[in-house]
Formats: structure tokens, C-alpha cells, sequence
């Protein structure tokens, strides 16, 4: 018997362009990378399609399993996916999203794989983690050319070739990275691991890795400490933490004895396998120095630290296009959502968040390939801004993925509408590559010692002075802050917060839609606003803003 009609419910948003974004637009056409609007469009149209989107789903849905051993009790180590995980790969790969950008000697390489990331993200966020640290293991690995001389080109090949196989045999390589430990997280030095070297120039690692993300790679960069000594090639070692590379499978076939012991039950990021891992004996090559693997690390670190902006801007793009999808196509109380004025507020007040966090991810992908290309001003740049927009980006994208949920009211609290998905996937990126304190400490560092950051960062937001009063007075606000250095660290979410806000400010005053940049500059940087979401002041130009999402 029938009992009701279905009416006054949201059709589904998919199939749609998911490149149909202003400001990642904009972004790419300004910072260098116009030349590939046809690649990001492509890929906007399969990451919106239904199947791309079935794929993502599945892929959290039916989470990784790992084997340790093979029935007849022999170990193996290996780690079972859906199926669409490595559809999901496929795509990224051939999209060259991994570690195409460090081959491609064309200007804005870099920039256009960011708008892909970003592009491609939107259909699964965990499959991008190897993506990522494959992207950042090169200029690491450039620290041994003989070993990135081997790997590299590999490392950049456009072919995704899962399996258990010596990685010179392979048509592709996927990395990863294994350095925080139990007693240590982000204290690197605290890390007990052993490296000890043999007569072949390789080192014997023995130690227990607490926290390795895609434990299926063919490689990782591992840190390791080193006694100092003679070394098996006559020389004299450097007592420290050290960088190495170690293969899941070495040169003569044999595994290595890299083995898995469990993998975590994550909060979100289910399609993604992390694991804790014991070297037992395995066989690895020094990168870098002895001594200085923290130094030799932080290169991969600063790059998966842009993916990490990436993947919160990402989120928040997915979250701001739900919301206004069901705003408009939902009635209550005798109007379309979109029209309630409260439900505007807060549906501008999300795209503002988003336009602003996208804007200035591509700009640091733009200085990441200028800096890439020998750009001293650009990588000054890029090392502090970097350190500042990932520790407040990332601290955002919880509130904005919540607030964006309320939106859909009880609908977005179930599964099927993809919200609790996004809002599990929201602290991750805050988390990763350092916490709010590590990368807030770390801005105040780059400033200690590398004081052309701080000039670098100055000259770039004076670019936009005498635009917005507002935001200059910001700049001037955070000119006095720094210059008393009496309890920085106590007071460096504070300061690194209002670093970032200057710097959003100022990308949205010079490059961004007028609206957006006007009720930004009003609401983080004048002061005019609450603290939830949704408190604009009255005066901002809300169609304007919403007619971008």
C-alpha cells in the first residue's frame, strides 16, 4: 500500500564538473599553469562522475585488510584493497598527480598538479596519501644521486604497477614514509631505531616504526639512528638520525624483512592503510649525510605539508558545494533554504573559507615551482608560508566540514549523504606532518633562522597594501606582534594565526572576487563577525559570494 510520495528532497548532485571551482581556476591561469585547464577540466568531469564517486565510497566502505602470512604459514606482509582503490590509483598516476612535476621541465608543472590534486581529491581523500609522499620523496632522494639517478624516473612514470616486485623490474613506483615512533611522534631525535652499516655500503635498520601510512609501497624513507665510527667504506660516521632508503624488495629478489604488524583503526581515512612496522635487520641506503636526517627529511616534509593545505582546501570545497546543493533544493517554512537569510549567512560565510584557503594553496603552489626552478625570493617565501597557512588552514577544515554538515540537518548526519565521511576526514590534515604546535613552532623557527623568510613574507603581503584598510591595518597589527619576541612561543598560535589571516587577505585583496575579498577582510581581519560560521556582517555582498559556489 502506498503511504507517502517522495517530495521536497535534494537530487543528487552527481554527475557534475568538480574543476567548475572560480578560484582553483583563477589560481592555475595566474600562477603559470593556464596550459593545463583542459587536463584539470577532464579530470573535474571524472572526479564528479558517478562512477568515480562509487569508487571513493566503496573504497571506505570496504576498508584494507592485512595478511601477515599466506596459508601455508609462510609471512607476507601484504595489504588487501577493494578494487576501486586501485582504480583510484590508476587515475591519480596517470594524472601524473605523484611525482610527475619533478620531470616535466616546464614552467607551472608543479602548479597544475596541485589544481589536480585538489581536482581529484574530491572523489577519495585517503588513495592521495601514497600520491603525496611519492610527490615528495624525490628531492629528498636527491640527496643520494645514485639512488635518485635509479628511482626517480620510475618514481614519475605515469604507471600505476601495484605488486610485490625488485623495484628496477617495475613500469611504476609508489613511496612512502616511516619516521615517527611510539616514544617520539614528532620528536624525531627521540627515535630509537638502529642503522648499522655493512661492508656493501648498505645499513642493517632494526627498530619499530609506529605510525607508516600505505605500507603496500615499493620503498620508504625511513630515519634511523647512526653510532658514528669507522664506516665499512673507511669512513668516519656521524653519530645521529639519519635518512634511508629501504625497498620492500631487494636487488637480488629477496623480501626485505620489513614487517607489518597491525594496521591503526583510524578515526576516518579508512580506505587508507596505516600501520605500525618492525624492521628486523632490513636492508637500507643512506640518504644524505649521517647526522643530518632531520635536515634531509624536512624536504619530503615540506612538500607533503602543501598536500596537506591541499587536502583541508579540498575538503572544504567539497563540503561548501554540498551545502549550497541542498540549500538549493530544499524548502522549510515556505522558502528554499538558500533564500532563508540565516542559511545565506552561513553558506556565504563557508565559501568564504573556501575561496580564501584555495587561494592561497595555489599560491603556494605557484612558489613551490618558481622555488623548484631556483627562485631564492619564492622558496624564502614559501618555507614560512608554508608553515603558517598549514597550521591554520588544517585547524579549520574540522569547523568548516561540521558546520557544512548542519546544513544538511539530520540527512547529513547519516552515511549515505557523504558528510560524516568529509567530517571524519577533517582533522587529519591538521594532524599530519605536525600538529597545530609543531607547525606554529616551526614558523617561529624559520623566523629565528632564517630571517629572509620574515622579509619574504612582508614583501609579499605589502603587495596588497593600500587596498583594504582593514587589511592594513592587520599587517601593521602583526608588524608589533613580532617585534617583541618576550613569550613567543606562548603566544605563537596567535601570532602564526594572524600571519595566516594577512596572508589570505592580502592573496584575496590582489586576485580574488571583490565580494569574497570585502567580506573576509571584514570578518576575520576587522573583526565584524562571531565565532561560528554564519556571523558575516550585514553589508557584504552575499549573492556575489554564492554565485562562485
Amino acid at each position: 500500500m502506498k503511504t507517502h510520495e517522495v517530495f521536497n528532497q535534494v537530487p543528487d548532485l552527481f554527475p557534475t564538473d568538480l574543476s567548475a571551482n572560480p578560484a582553483l581556476l583563477e589560481g592555475l591561469r595566474r600562477e603559470g599553469a593556464a596550459w593545463a585547464e583542459d587536463e584539470v577540466r577532464a579530470l573535474g568531469v571524472r572526479a564528479g562522475s558517478v562512477q568515480a564517486q562509487n569508487w571513493g565510497r566503496l573504497a571506505n566502505e570496504y576498508p584494507p585488510v592485512l595478511h601477515t602470512h599466506d596459508r601455508y604459514g609462510n609471512r607476507i606482509d601484504e595489504v588487501e584493497f577493494h578494487p576501486h582503490w586501485h582504480d583510484l590509483m590508476q587515475v591519480a598516476v596517470e594524472s601524473g598527480l605523484h611525482g610527475t612535476p619533478w620531470r616535466e621541465d616546464r614552467a607551472g608543472a608543479h602548479v597544475a598538479r596541485a589544481a589536480k590534486f585538489f581536482t581529484w581529491g574530491q572523489s577519495d581523500a585517503g588513495h592521495m596519501c601514497p600520491i603525496s609522499m611519492t610527490y615528495a620523496i624525490v628531492p629528498a632522494l636527491r640527496h643520494n644521486p645514485e639512488l635518485a639517478a635509479r628511482y626517480e624516473p620510475l618514481l614519475a612514470s605515469r604507471t600505476y604497477d601495484f605488486g610485490l616486485r625488485e623495484p628496477s623490474t617495475k613500469a611504476g613506483l609508489i613511496a612512502g614514509m616511516s619516521m615517527t615512533e611510539k616514544q617520539g611522534g614528532s620528536d624525531v631525535r627521540a627515535n630509537t631505531t638502529t642503522a648499522t652499516p655493512n661492508a656493501d655500503g648498505s645499513y642493517r635498520i632494526v627498530g619499530h616504526k609506529w605510525f607508516t601510512s600505505a605500507p603496500m609501497s615499493d620503498m620508504f624513507l625511513t630515519l634511523a639512528q647512526t653510532s658514528g665510527g669507522e664506516r665499512s667504506d673507511g669512513g668516519i660516521g656521524t653519530a645521529g638520525v639519519t635518512c634511508f632508503l629501504l625497498p620492500r624488495v631487494l636487488p637480488d629478489g629477496s623480501r626485505n624483512p620489513i614487517r607489518i604488524q597491525r594496521l591503526k583503526d583510524k578515526l576516518g581515512n579508512k580506505s587508507n592503510a596505516s600501520s605500525e612496522i618492525e624492521y628486523e635487520n632490513a636492508i637500507g641506503w643512506r640518504v644524505g649525510d649521517e647526522g643530518s636526517g632531520v635536515k634531509t627529511i624536512v624536504e619530503m616534509v615540506n612538500m607533503t605539508r602543501l598536500d596537506c593545505v591541499i587536502g583541508s582546501a579540498t575538503g572544504m570545497r567539497v563540503g561548501t558545494v554540498l551545502a549550497a546543493h541542498h540549500a538549493r533544493h530544499r524548502s522549510a517554512f515556505g522558502k528554499r533554504l538558500v533564500d532563508q537569510p540565516a542559511m545565506r549567512n552561513v553558506l556565504a560565510d563557508l565559501a568564504v573559507e573556501s575561496d580564501a584557503a584555495t587561494t592561497v594553496m595555489m599560491r603556494l603552489a605557484g612558489a613551490t615551482d618558481r622555488a623548484a626552478a631556483g627562485d631564492e625570493q619564492e622558496a624564502a617565501l614559501r618555507r614560512i608560508a608554508l608553515a603558517v597557512t598549514k597550521y591554520w588552514v588544517c585547524k579549520r577544515a574540522p569547523s568548516h566540514a561540521a558546520e557544512a554538515l548542519e546544513c544538511l540537518g539530520g540527512n547529513g548526519y547519516a552515511e549515505e549523504s557523504g558528510m560524516p565521511r568529509l567530517f571524519r576526514e577533517s582533522p587529519l590534515m591538521s594532524i599530519w606532518e605536525g600538529s597545530g604546535n609543531v607547525a606554529a613552532l616551526d614558523a617561529l623557527r624559520a623566523m629565528g633562522r632564517q630571517p629572509d623568510t620574515v622579509e619574504a613574507f612582508f614583501a609579499e603581503v605589502q603587495l596588497a597594501a593600500g587596498a583594504d584598510s582593514r587589511l592594513d591595518d592587520a599587517i601593521a597589527r602583526l608588524g608589533k606582534e613580532l617585534s617583541d619576541f618576550d613569550d613567543i612561543e606562548y603566544r605563537a598560535r596567535r601570532v602564526v594565526e594572524l600571519m595566516a589571516l594577512v596572508l589570505q587577505g592580502a592573496q584575496l585583496v590582489r586576485h580574488g572576487h571583490a565580494a569574497v575579498a570585502d567580506a573576509f577582510c571584514a570578518s576575520r581581519l576587522g573583526g565584524d563577525w562571531g565565532i561560528a560560521f554564519g556571523t558575516l556582517p550585514t553589508n557584504v555582498d552575499v549573492p556575489g559570494i554564492l554565485g562562485r559556489v
